[in-house]
């Protein structure tokens, strides 16, 4: 499927005129990043995990802060994870190998 078809139903709207006719997303970029930060992510999870296991209720941050620290840095590495298989399957879809 060409660029200027990708999408989930096509080209959403018109030319204005203004735009490239040939913009492209950055999805190497997005692929590298991807890369970087999904480790990163992880990472922190289980960091903020075993801190948040090992506080006490007199610590700073507290469990309650631990908690949520846990919480952003896991929601961050699931999306970081659904990111890239958004952006291996557009790799995929411009090169023609996996149908829309």
């Amino acid at each position: 499927m060409s660029r200027s078809r990708s999408g989930v139903i096509g080209r959403r709207s018109e030319r204005a005129g203004t735009e490239p006719s040939n913009a492209r997303s950055a999805l190497r970029l997005r692929l590298r990043l991807s890369v970087i930060f999904i480790p990163l992510f992880i990472g922190l999870t289980v960091v903020f995990a075993v801190w948040w296991g090992t506080s006490e209720p007199g610590d700073t941050p507290g469990p309650a802060e631990l908690s949520l620290l846990t919480l952003g840095a896991g929601l961050l590495a699931v999306l970081a994870v659904i990111n890239l298989f958004v952006i291996l399957r557009r790799i995929k879809r411009e090169r023609g190998t996996v149908e829309p």
